[in-house]
């Protein structure tokens, strides 16, 4: 027995040693598991969010050849609200999954600012609806529309914790004056 006593302090390092030896792997496959879903999760939102900007975009750019069409933009493609319709329609039902998804997976900041942006991009859709030849209406639109878009991407990029990205504001030439 004495043997055994003697060899005890060495066996209870060995058990111990290997106790913090399982406990310390456990812990850091636990942190990289979190790491490596916390990077899924935040590639699947990028995804949701950029989804959804290009689908909005997609009835921006229809609302700007309309506008075009009426003698409110300078777009080089004019398009009827005739011909727009059934286009609008689609990019609008596009649209939809888009949404829902960036409502399941956005953060609260994200979700209102793409409210925002949308709000202002049916206004803008109903200032062409009525018809309406405004110029210096529909660009006041324009700014709510672009200042509305800057403020989504600015609470992406801050929800993502990405760098201050380009405001996308490039100098338009005039409208002809008819």
């Amino acid at each position: 027995m004495s043997a055994f006593i003697q060899q005890l302090p060495a066996l209870i390092g060995v058990v111990i040693g290997a106790l913090g030896s399982y406990l310390a792997a456990v812990r850091g496959d636990r942190a990289r598991f979190r790491r490596e879903q916390a990077a899924r999760w935040e590639e699947r939102r990028l995804a949701v969010y950029a989804d959804y900007a290009r689908a909005l975009k997609k009835t921006v750019t229809l609302t700007y050849r309309v506008a075009s069409h009426l003698g409110n933009d300078p777009h080089p493609h004019p398009l009827s609200l005739q011909e727009a319709e059934p286009l609008l329609a689609e990019a609008t039902i596009a649209r939809d999954p888009s949404g829902e998804a960036l409502i399941m997976l956005g953060s609260p900041e994200v979700v209102e600012k793409a409210r925002v942006w949308v709000v202002s991009v049916m206004e803008m859709e109903r200032f062409l609806r009525e018809g309406r030849q405004e110029p210096e209406a529909w660009q006041a639109l324009l700014e709510q529309q672009r200042a509305a878009r800057e403020g989504y991407y600015a609470a992406v990029r801050t929800d993502l914790a990405l760098p201050p990205g380009h405001g996308a504001r490039w100098p338009l030439p005039p409208v002809p004056q008819a």
